[in-house]
């Protein structure tokens, strides 16, 4: 064991990422990024503003941004907190508001960092297993003294819960913090901003990677009530008080003004999905059904899911392979690229079933 490592370091099973290849593929379709760049107003406003005063700190705070996010979403400053990539901020809130509970509860096939926060930590978690269907099943969720956190839709499963669902779980948990991490709801799933006006004792995390494709400038936020974002600032500072550059910042608030180019590549990626998962039953592959932007897909009988992974990998084609949880050791995820690469893919698959 590592010389000088503290107990909860030993312990540490460290996130694992998607591959991020050095050598050049065919097809990158393992880590869920958009494949369509950002709108050109981001690239004008790194050229024209960001690359300057960057001898100077960033605005501590993101003041421009967050005012930009909190009118986007029809809400005050003061409910928009901003950081560096929204895992940032799961840390965060892990940190602020999970600490002083008996438990954390969060389904066990679900976002693989959620445990890593937790033990890192040191909090408690409990693991809420999916229904038969791979959905979550907010009834099995207690609330004696425990937190909950989920993504909506899932990661990987890609299934989705209804507002009404979770304001109905809601209802019956006003006294627990609930966290909703919505990285891909703008993929077609019903976002639960609305509850906000009603409940506070809820958070909603967001991510500009996936559908504003600004993965690489690593910026996520959080919508909640005046009280909790207070929370995540008094964390924030007492870390890291300049998460966000002075690029990032400009780059973030350029995304927000072109909602048509936004709204234009989101729906061709949703149209995109369809088509595939419809290309994948025919090969008779079992897809469940998605939300985000990609698939959950267990290959036919004829192959298992490590196999084609690594076919597909030897054909330059990058894929989602998960050895565990056992529950979907069978299937493989697959993310949604433009109309031309998924159709590369279904071709290279055929090729490799016959």
């Amino acid at each position: 064991m590592k010389k000088f490592w503290s107990d909860c370091l030993k312990n540490l099973n460290p996130y694992t990422p998607g591959e991020q290849p050095k050598e050049k593929i065919e097809l990158k379709l393992n880590t869920n990024e958009n494949p369509y760049p950002p709108t050109q107003l981001v690239n004008q406003a790194i050229c024209t503003n960001g690359s300057t005063d960057l001898n100077l700190y960033p605005d501590p705070e993101s003041d421009d941004l967050r005012d930009v996010i909190a009118d986007y979403h029809k809400l005050f400053k003061e409910q928009v907190f901003v950081g560096n990539g929204s895992d940032e901020i799961l840390a965060f809130i892990f940190y602020a508001f999970f600490k002083d509970k008996e438990s954390v509860l969060f389904p066990d096939i679900t976002y693989s960092f959620y445990p890593v926060y937790a033990k890192l930590f040191e909090i408690n978690y409990q693991t809420i297993p999916l229904d038969e269907n791979f959905k979550i099943n907010l009834d099995s969720y207690a609330s004696n003294n425990s937190a909950i956190i989920f993504p909506n839709p899932n990661a990987p499963t890609s299934i989705a819960l209804s507002r009404n669902e979770i304001e109905l779980f809601l209802k019956n948990h006003m006294n627990s913090i609930v966290v909703i991490d919505e990285a891909y709801v703008d993929f077609g799933t019903e976002t639960a901003l609305p509850l906000l006006e009603k409940y506070n004792n809820i958070i909603i995390t967001r991510s500009m990677s996936k559908s504003r494709s600004l993965a690489g400038l690593r910026v996520g936020y959080a919508l909640g009530s005046a009280n909790l974002i207070e929370g995540l600032m008094r964390v924030k500072n007492s870390f890291n008080s300049y998460p966000l550059d002075r690029l990032a910042q400009k780059a973030s608030i350029a995304s927000f003004k072109d909602e048509e180019y936004f709204l234009s590549t989101c729906n061709q990626i949703v149209q995109t999905r369809n088509n595939f998962v419809e290309a994948l039953k025919a090969l008779k592959f079992s897809a469940l059904q998605p939300s985000g932007n990609f698939v959950l897909a267990k290959p036919p009988k004829t192959i298992d899911a490590k196999s084609l992974y690594l076919s597909l990998k030897d054909k330059g084609i990058l894929v989602r392979y998960f050895p565990s949880p056992v529950q979907i050791s069978s299937y493989i995820r697959i993310t949604i690229g433009t109309k031309e690469q998924m159709e590369k893919l279904v071709s290279e698959i055929k090729k490799i079933l016959s």
